[in-house]
């Protein structure tokens, strides 16, 4: 009723002004009679308010379907007022869905190609990074150790690049187990045992018995990997440790993955699951690309665990993974 008689407003305006007009003409014309004058314009209102409410009558289902939010992109179904501005809007709204519908799963196809190229490339990739690593496995001279080092970081560059094409299909791409947590810790850390060698920095790990957990060990690896990297590489100091503690916190598990590092400040600490968000450590440690963290929280999310995070400036960061 409301958006009626705002589309209305403007002839019950114009109609009252031309009635104050008319009467206004026979009053300078020298017609005294104001009794016949009321009645004229009593009559005329009632004739435009009988018009208004057979219009609004008309077309009530109309202007309700106007003022509510479509249930669904496709439902146009509630519009059945068959007068020429419900069907001409009717129509305009179709073609025009029609049209972003085209548009949207042309960009669909070309996003999918995307990344469908982007995966190929990465496996590509990986290929002569492996040959690479097993020509200079066996040689221990400081060059080869540097080219594994550089190796090892444009693997872990190729890995962030995969993961994060493959994040918007997510549940086609993964599978939930029950895993035992302490064995998956010790595999990550395994797999980065170059870089804690690298920084002179050591895991330490400790488990209050066996923990049980159920999620993706792919997927869950990869967030290891993304937070074991991030602690040893803003690890400055030789001989620190990095502290993998698991327990079991009423019905939750939980895994608390401690640095020696050198910490957050306290106004980057809500921003550092955002995109591309560096903060101070980033203006120091060139490497810091913003993604890391911003991976770990969407892939825990999706995996239904919950992250947290602590720090204090020259103390080190505590990450904190509740199952």
């Amino acid at each position: 009723m409301r958006l009626f008689l705002r589309d209305q407003l403007p002839l019950i305006f114009i109609y009252m002004t031309q009635l104050l007009v008319i009467i206004s003409i026979y009053w300078l014309d020298g017609y005294q009679n104001i009794a016949i004058s009321i009645y004229a314009c009593v009559l005329s209102t009632c004739l435009l308010i009988g018009y208004l409410l057979l219009r609004y009558y008309k077309n009530r289902s109309f202007y309700k379907r106007l003022e509510k939010p479509l249930p669904s992109m496709d439902d146009f179904s509630d519009i059945t007022v068959h007068s020429p501005l419900s069907e001409g809007l009717q129509q305009l709204l179709k073609s025009q869905f029609q049209h972003y519908r085209t548009d949207l799963h042309n960009y669909k196809y070309r996003l999918e190609e995307h990344i469908q190229f982007i995966n190929q490339w990465v496996h590509q990739m990986k290929t002569p990074i492996s040959v690479i690593h097993l020509i200079i496995q066996d040689e221990d001279e400081p060059n080869n150790t540097a080219i594994g080092d550089e190796l090892d970081r444009l693997k872990k560059g190729l890995e962030m690049v995969l993961y994060t094409a493959r994040l918007d299909t997510f549940d086609r791409d993964f599978h939930v187990e029950t895993l035992d947590l302490e064995k998956v810790v010790r595999n990550a850390t395994s797999s980065q045992k170059r870089l804690f060698i690298r920084k002179r920095v050591f895991p330490s790990i400790q488990f209050e018995g066996k923990i049980p957990i159920a999620s993706d060990e792919k997927w869950l690896s990869f967030v290891f990997t993304q937070i074991i990297t991030n602690a040893v590489r803003y690890t400055i100091e030789e001989n620190r440790k990095v502290y993998f503690n698991g327990y079991i916190y009423g019905r939750n598990k939980v895994l608390e993955i401690r640095d020696e590092g050198v910490g957050i400040p306290i106004s980057d600490l809500p921003r550092v699951f955002d995109p591309y968000f560096t903060g101070g450590n980033g203006r120091v440690f060139q490497e810091s690309t913003g993604m890391g963290l911003h991976l770990v929280k969407q892939i825990c999310e999706k995996l239904g665990h919950r992250i947290e995070i602590e720090s204090e400036v020259n103390k080190g960061t505590t990450v904190r993974i509740i199952f």
